[in-house]
């Protein structure tokens, strides 16, 4: 068993497969999820674990080079917009429906159990070196 990190092992082998240029969509419990990506489904409970908790971790683990939200999040979910504001200062926004149709060709599927509107994110991996 690791000491830290990520314990999941469906979350950990998942990241370990990823490479540049691959997406992850990070989303509450409210988004629909694509149908094709590997999905890990982290929800227990409504809030639990939330979308902070599990961005911080995934942040910990990835090199993140773009990151893309949508923008009714400035309005409907004000917390969750300035934590991505805080990690990404160069993000993108777009349509809510857009974000969904991105979402469409990403590589993995996080889904947390936050409950509150918006609180979604698609990172585009990066490298290390």
């Amino acid at each position: 068993m690791r000491k830290g990190g990520i314990l999941n092992r469906h979350l950990a082998g998942a990241i370990a497969e990823l490479g540049h240029g691959h997406g992850v969509l990070v989303c509450d419990a409210g988004m629909p999820i694509p149908e094709g990506p590997r999905v890990v489904d982290l929800a227990f409970r409504a809030g639990v674990p939330s979308f902070a908790e599990i961005l911080e971790g995934l942040l910990a683990e990835l090199v993140v080079e773009g990151a893309t939200a949508a923008c009714e999040v400035r309005e409907a979910n004000p917390a969750a917009a300035g934590l991505l504001d805080g990690h990404f200062p160069g993000l993108a926004l777009v349509p809510h429906e857009e974000l969904k149709r991105l979402s469409a060709g990403v590589r993995l599927v996080v889904r947390t159990g936050e409950a509150r509107p918006y609180a979604n994110v698609l990172l585009r991996c990066g490298v290390f070196f």
